[in-house]
């Protein structure tokens, strides 16, 4: 009897020797495997031609099985923040090591010989890889170049917008001209002598009043019905005060306090304490607000606090036989 051997492929022990290998199950299953290796290899024959670089991301660190190695390669080559597809993958195709690997796990699992150069990648491939690659990172630095030249004039055209608007705030007002130069110096001259009287007079203001109008001239087409003003009160154009500051009447002379007491908040809190103890004590129900005198004392106090002291006195007295004389 051949000794125990283990099929790594069929995950089981079997005893027919070398006459495994050729059992329809194994061939099954080595052509499975195959099968779900092969799409990534042709994946990677495709990027010899045209390598590409792309910015590093974290999924760029996935691994791939190597069936004939029995072990884990990367899939992508990665430096620093650049990555380029497939080239861990066509590295670990082309070395030494997987093409011996290659050929021992043919010769072993007795694989399909048309398949074997499927993958494997010759030295002249992965040279032609490496030239593929070179060109595809200056690729990547040009198409980098113009995307910082366009952010570049982007900051150049945002901050010329912000120079124009401060200077277009700071610059000076246009100077008057020579005819219109003695106007306006008597106008500022009149602004600053109102400001002058009104700042010496009281916080509101005392405007001149306003010239009645003669509503009634030929070719006005609205009627005067005369001032509005109600007599007594004023408004804040007179010197009134607002009436979102004037103060209710209820509320001027009393000072209401909104909310309990604190003589309500110390009863409720005694309330809430007597809560907690048992219903059934001795003296829950007694009124405390009752008026006593000095000698009062409570009519509780028989066995076991049931009752009252005259019945406990009364049945004593009951049992007790008076003496014969």
């Amino acid at each position: 009897m051949a000794p125990a051997q283990r099929c790594p492929l069929c995950r089981q022990t079997f005893f027919c020797g070398r006459g495994h290998v050729y059992s329809r199950k194994h061939q099954r299953q080595l052509k499975a495997a195959l099968e779900r290796l092969l799409p990534q290899v042709e994946a990677a024959r495709k990027a010899i031609r045209a390598a590409q670089v792309e910015r590093y991301v974290p999924e760029h660190e996935r691994r791939c099985w190597c069936l004939c190695c029995g072990c884990e390669v990367r899939k992508h080559l990665s430096h620093g923040n650049l990555t380029v597809l497939h080239g861990g993958l066509l590295e670990h195709l082309a070395s030494p090591e997987h093409k011996k690997a290659t050929n021992r796990f043919w010769w072993e699992n007795k694989a399909e010989f048309q398949l074997k150069e499927k993958f494997l990648i010759s030295p002249q491939d992965y040279a032609r890889f490496k030239k593929s690659m070179v060109k595809g990172l200056d690729t990547y630095e040009e198409k980098e170049d113009e995307v910082i030249k366009e952010m570049a004039a982007q900051i150049r055209e945002v901050e010329h917008s912000r120079q124009e608007l401060v200077q277009s705030v700071l610059e000076p007002q246009a100077v008057p001209d020579p005819e219109e130069g003695s106007s306006a110096l008597g106008s500022w001259k009149g602004t600053n002598s109102l400001v002058a009287s009104t700042s010496q007079q009281p916080s509101y203001l005392d405007l001149p009043p306003t010239p009645e109008l003669d509503w009634m001239e030929t070719g006005q087409p609205l009627t005067f019905i005369g001032h509005q003003d109600t007599p007594g009160i004023g408004n804040i154009h007179s010197g009134a005060t607002p009436p979102w500051m004037v103060q209710d009447e209820e509320y001027s002379s009393v000072n209401q306090q909104i909310g309990p007491s604190y003589e309500e908040f110390l009863k409720e809190k005694e309330k809430q304490k007597l809560k907690k103890l048992p219903p059934d004590r001795v003296g829950a129900n007694f009124d405390h607000s009752s008026s006593t005198s000095v000698g009062w004392l409570p009519s509780f106090g028989r066995v076991w606090n049931n009752g009252r002291r005259w019945q406990s006195r009364y049945r004593f007295s009951s049992r007790t036989p008076t003496p014969q004389p």
